[in-house]
């Protein structure tokens, strides 16, 4: 007790002790000697061995303390976001590309994740390229075609082959058939064609299916007119939207026998009004002249 007393007086006159490394050795050498009871009543306690040890550590190990990749340059930085910008159609990919032509060596996560950060989309899309946009800028030459069937009284199935001018909405017919072969769907291209006469040429794609009946040859037939066939994706059928929708609500879908299907008329109602249209009808009537 009269230790203990004498060391907490002397703790009262020295504010904080100050050893060299040499005391520090001999203390820690030392402490592993004494019971765990006095341990802690020392002059250097555990906590103080523990933190001489996590400093030796510090300076053993030179190493620096942050880990993983280095960070991007400024000038790399600018790089990407000065050739994003004077590139609009570039996406992430094409820019990491100039760059590595340029020689400077960042990968393609590092670009997508400038431009990100600058709120800047890694693919622009101040472009609209869907296919809806698609669709409705190219509506004036613009066909699509499709088959419909329709099963007669006597359950005799029939398939109808129609072409819809988009722009309009004008249906055309161009035949019903009950075994409808390639030849026969290229013959009725060839009738479209005659049919419209000098307006061919001012159509200038084709939307259709990947159905067999559509061969080669009815491909060829459009493309000597200079129109491009498209096809739609598998199992797409909303991508030839206008077509389907209109066998979907197509008149009277009921049971009809093949003569009936030769008259039937060039469009749902060719005096309605289409919001689509801008609120005109796929074959306005003209207006009567007073008198």
């Amino acid at each position: 007790m009269v230790l203990r007393h004498e060391a907490t007086v002397l703790k009262r006159q020295v504010v904080r002790p100050k050893s060299d490394w040499a005391d520090r050795a001999l203390l820690a050498a030392l402490a592993r000697f004494l019971p765990s009871m006095l341990r802690a009543h020392r002059l250097v306690t555990p906590g103080t061995l523990l933190a001489w040890r996590r400093r030796l550590s510090r300076r053993a190990w030179t190493h620096p303390h942050r880990t993983g990749r280095p960070g991007t340059s400024k000038e790399v930085r600018d790089l990407v976001l000065r050739l994003a910008q004077e590139n609009p159609r570039w996406g992430y990919r094409r820019v990491h590309g100039e760059l590595v032509r340029l020689g400077v060596r960042v990968s393609a996560a590092t670009v997508r994740r400038i431009l990100r950060s600058r709120r800047q989309p890694p693919a622009p899309r101040s472009f609209d390229t869907s296919w809806q946009t698609f669709l409705r800028l190219q509506a004036k030459g613009l066909l699509a075609c499709d088959f419909f069937h329709v099963d007669t009284i006597f359950l005799k199935r029939l398939y109808v082959l129609f072409v819809m001018e988009v722009e309009t909405r004008r249906v055309h017919f161009l035949g019903v058939t009950a075994h409808p072969a390639g030849a026969w769907t290229a013959q009725q291209a060839r009738n479209l064609l005659m049919a419209l006469g000098h307006r061919a040429t001012s159509f200038r794609f084709l939307i259709r299916d990947r159905d067999a009946k559509f061969t080669a040859a009815f491909d060829e037939i459009f493309t000597s007119q200079g129109v491009t066939v498209m096809k739609t994706p598998p199992r797409t059928p909303r991508a030839n939207c206008y077509a389907e929708r209109w066998i979907r609500h197509r008149p009277n879908r009921v049971h009809r026998p093949h003569a009936d299907l030769q008259r039937m008329p060039p469009s749902i109602n060719p005096e309605r009004v289409h919001r689509s249209l801008q609120q005109p009808s796929p074959a306005p009537v003209p207006l009567a002249t007073p008198t």
